[in-house]
């Protein structure tokens, strides 16, 4: 497939690529967009190519850039060569990638997990902030958790500010969704500990007899863990707060928790 040029900011792919900003479209068409070539790289590491391959005009040259217009002619995915401001459109920034793409959504069934393949999982109720999210999804890839699991209604995990925050992580760490009933039902099929994280909880969280694989549940950034969710655990723990703070930011949370429960096992 030949390259194309596009120089007007009314064009068709520029308003459906400029789109994926929205979830409803996302949701729709199943795609959504990553900026910048390492991202990209990330994604064809893991065999990950994209629909649409936007090339800035002034891209400079790079092997990973002429690898991913390759590998995204291969797979009959389309190469578009666009202006400064269509960047600046599609990306909302000023100062934007010169590589953009658009790829297709992955999410696991929950029923292909396979929980002994890592000994750390990590699930999130109802998360609602995509920084958080995102920044999740890139400690749970560094620390070698299996996956994370998103329960009930949580942010979208391919909002462009989720994905920028994972920072290439999303092509690497399994996905997967479920409502409360379906999660609860997977849970009791669970091999190891499921640790949940309380703030009344009495137990702290590197005293806990934890056995791998360990599932990590983490609440809602306001609400914490439901009562629901929390009774579903073996045990409940909580992290110390010695100074004023009486809580910690839910992503920096879970990346302590990771840790202690990878690094105990």
């Amino acid at each position: 497939m030949t390259e194309r040029e596009i120089t007007s900011l009314t064009n068709d792919t520029v308003k459906a690529v400029r789109a994926l900003h929205m979830r409803k479209e996302r949701e729709t068409t199943g795609l959504f967009l990553a900026e910048g070539l390492k991202f990209i790289g990330e994604a064809l590491d893991q065999g990950r190519t994209p629909r649409t391959l936007l090339v800035g005009m002034e891209a400079r040259p790079h092997p990973l850039l002429d690898r991913a217009r390759a590998e995204t002619r291969a797979a009959g995915g389309e190469i578009v060569v666009v202006t400064h401001p269509i960047l600046e459109k599609i990306s909302r920034r000023e100062n934007p990638q010169t590589v953009l793409a658009v790829f297709e959504q992955n999410f696991t069934p929950l029923s292909a997990l396979n929980p002994k393949s890592a000994p750390c999982w990590v699930a999130l109720e109802q998360v609602r902030d995509p920084g958080n999210l995102g920044t999740i999804i890139r400690t749970a890839d560094a620390a070698g958790c299996g996956g994370v699991i998103l329960i009930g209604d949580c942010v979208d995990p391919f909002s462009v500010e989720a994905v920028r925050a994972t920072m290439g992580s999303v092509f690497a760490v399994s996905i997967s969704k479920a409502s409360p009933t379906e999660f609860l039902a997977w849970r009791e099929t669970w091999p190891g500990s499921v640790i949940g994280t309380r703030l009344d909880a009495t137990t702290g969280y590197r005293d806990a007899a934890i056995q791998t694989p360990a599932l990590i549940l983490m609440g809602n950034e306001q609400a914490g863990l439901t009562d629901e969710l929390a009774a579903a655990c073996d045990v409940n723990v909580k992290i110390p707060m010695r100074g004023r703070a009486d809580s910690l930011n839910l992503a920096v949370a879970t990346g302590v928790m990771v840790y202690a429960v990878t690094d105990a096992a």
